[in-house]
């Protein structure tokens, strides 16, 4: 039976998915009268998912970290397969997360519901040879990332570029205007369990050197959506002082700050649409991290980086994440020094190369085209 409304499935995999499913809900929202179900997080529920799995279940990362997940893995897929199946949506977005949503493409071409891809996998990291899989199973990549387009030409293949939808959800007037807080460092440790056990306790031993030297530093850590707050305060250092901001203010909080340490994610690009100077770190497991030579195929791992083709944030992976060497490069950013003014120009540039706003409704209009068509006959 027809829908009287355009059913729209959409399928984010974990907390930056989540926030850009968000995002195109409300601009989906805002061109017409649609109902949208899925997977989805805190803030796609927040927009009115009709929810059918959890994206919280997905927060993985890595090789070898998946694999301890795997159960919980089918059972999600097991039902959405069902959803699917019984909701016959007219569209299928795909958000990012590859591993898991190229599954959910394989059913929805079974069932002969085009499938949309809304942030693109990395394959321009590794894995390029799924360009092939994206060619069979995808009716339209919807693209955020401007070297995205001359990737896919590589490949044969035209993808539809919309500029990126965090410029108008992070770089608002209200934002901008924000005064900055005196000495304020930001932390944000990411939003899987894993990556926050791993990266608190060093950022924490950061801001106790830091501390030890400008006593009068206030650090103020971001609670992502669905992490539990006795976790952040178990994990930082009990003789640093530190503020838990709800993550309702986690913009609030990198507007303000002097300087902020971060989990390569999403969260980097924020703190570089916010001109805020930002020291990325990560830690995978060793098998992961040795892997991850071998395929990954790009110079760097943090998007204001890839974006601008060289090292604006300082990375600091494996065993080069340590305090000490955190620490410098926040003490670095403190004052008006060369460091930071080299860094606030380079800013500068990143939103240009983002394109103009309203990235998020371009996609919405891409996807609506699509929910009209009618479905290919089923496999």
């Amino acid at each position: 039976m027809p829908h009287t409304r355009p059913l729209i499935w959409i399928n984010a995999g974990e907390t930056s998915g989540d926030l850009h499913g968000a995002l195109l809900m409300d601009a989906l929202k805002r061109q017409g009268p649609v109902q949208c179900t899925g997977m989805g997080g805190p803030a796609m529920r927040t927009s009115g998912l009709d929810t059918a799995a959890r994206s919280e279940d997905l927060s993985v990362m890595g090789f070898t970290e998946v694999l301890g997940h795997l159960p919980r893995i089918w059972r999600l897929l097991k039902t959405i397969k069902k959803a699917l199946t019984a909701k016959r949506p007219d569209v299928v977005v795909l958000i990012d997360a590859p591993d898991f949503n190229f599954r959910v493409a394989r059913m929805a071409h079974a069932l002969g519901i085009p499938a949309v891809y809304y942030i693109s996998p990395k394959l321009w990291a590794w894995r390029e040879s799924r360009v092939t899989f994206i060619k069979k199973h995808i009716r339209e990549m919807i693209s955020i990332l401007p070297f995205e387009r001359d990737f896919y030409a590589r490949h044969g293949m035209d993808v539809n570029y919309v500029g990126h939808p965090l410029v108008d959800a992070v770089r608002t007037p209200e934002r901008l205007a924000l005064a900055p807080v005196p000495e304020q460092i930001g932390i944000l440790p990411g939003s899987r369990t894993g990556e926050i056990t791993s990266l608190l306790p060093l950022f924490g031993k950061a801001a106790a050197i830091l501390a030890s030297e400008r006593p009068h530093l206030n650090f103020a850590v971001a609670q992502a959506p669905g992490v539990d707050r006795a976790l952040l305060e178990s994990l930082w250092p009990a003789d640093v002082p530190v503020c838990i901001m709800a993550p309702e203010k986690r913009y609030e909080l990198m507007r303000t700050s002097r300087a902020v340490m971060a989990a390569s994610g999403t969260a980097t690009l924020e703190t570089a649409l916010l001109k805020t100077p930002t020291v990325v770190a990560y830690r995978f497991s060793r098998l992961t991290h040795a892997l991850g030579r071998l395929l990954v195929r790009v110079p760097y791992i943090s998007l204001p980086n890839l974006i601008l083709g060289r090292e604006v944030f300082p990375e600091l992976l494996q065993d080069r994440a340590e305090p000490q060497r955190i620490a410098a490069h926040v003490r670095s950013w403190l004052g008006e020094t060369r460091e930071r003014q080299d860094m606030l120009r380079e800013l500068d540039t990143l939103t240009e190369a983002l394109g103009p706003g309203g990235a998020a409704d371009r996609a919405a209009a891409a996807v609506l085209r699509h929910a009209g068509q009618q479905p290919d006959t089923p496999l």
